[in-house]
């Protein structure tokens, strides 16, 4: 039906009265789609791609560099020294990522520490010892967050797992420079405690270098003196080692002791 409702001037305009009989338009709404099921090269991704498959993976991975290093005799650089084309700044960089790999493959640093002062003296080998130091343990640590940390993480349910993961995912700076201070601490199990806490890469590379200078430094030094047994720089290089060694021995023995009679 029409209304007139404005009358003003003689003149009526008429408008479209809303009715309840108008009828309502339905909109058609899409059958929500049904996802394929997933084929076997979808089941086998997630396999392969699962936690503990990436951590089978470290381990083999690991596995393989330790029996590498087993063939290939690290030591051996001691008594033959390095090949004759790798001198100078080439010999430093390409010692520092041999360490580096070693270091992943679990060949003790001190070794290694004292193959860099033998090889390129106290300076040089400081340089291409802590290079080697820091790109050893950024690799563990990288392959460890990437590999290992979804599988292991679920498995921090002991006290003392659960306190040092949250000293380190709290606290992961000094932790760690303190872990690399400590003398009985071994290098890799600190690399790869630190990938599976929630502690950044960052603070760890920078905690790593710091605390590891001192120990390394004393090493460096007693291998590039080792001709002169005698000399006043090795005797405190090894005064260096060994007293760092001792003190921490006596305080692990002292908190062992605690524990036991508590």
């Amino acid at each position: 039906m029409l209304d007139a409702t404005n009358r003003s001037g003689g003149t009526a305009t008429a408008r479209p009265r809303a009715g309840s009989s108008d009828l309502a338009v339905a909109v058609p709404t899409a059958a929500p789609a049904h996802a394929p099921a997933p084929g076997l090269a979808g089941r086998c991704v997630r396999v392969l791609l699962s936690p503990w498959s990436r951590l089978s993976l470290l381990v083999v991975l690991l596995a393989s560099a330790a029996a590498v290093m087993v063939v290939l005799e690290p030591q051996q650089l001691l008594t033959d020294g390095l090949p004759a084309r790798l001198g100078g700044v080439v010999g430093v960089v390409a010692y520092a990522v041999a360490y580096g790999a070693c270091t992943v493959a679990f060949v003790p640093r001190p070794l290694l520490n004292l193959a860099a002062g033998a090889l390129f003296g106290s300076q040089f080998g400081l340089v291409a010892a802590l290079g080697g130091t820091v790109l050893g343990a950024g690799l563990a640590f990288c392959l460890g967050r990437v590999l290992g940390q979804e599988a292991l993480r679920p498995l921090l349910r002991g006290r003392w797992l659960k306190a040092a993961d949250n000293q380190l995912s709290r606290h992961g700076f000094r932790s760690m420079l303190a872990a690399r201070l400590f003398p009985g601490i071994p290098f890799a199990a600190a690399n790869y405690c630190a990938s599976v806490s929630r502690m950044g890469l960052l603070p760890f590379l920078l905690a790593t270098a710091l605390g590891s200078i001192p120990n390394t430094a004393a090493y460096v030094v007693a291998g590039a003196r080792a001709s002169t047994p005698t000399s006043p720089a090795f005797l405190i290089a090894l005064a260096c080692i060994a007293l760092p060694g001792l003190a921490g021995a006596v305080v692990a023995w002292r908190k062992r002791h605690r524990l036991r009679a508590g």
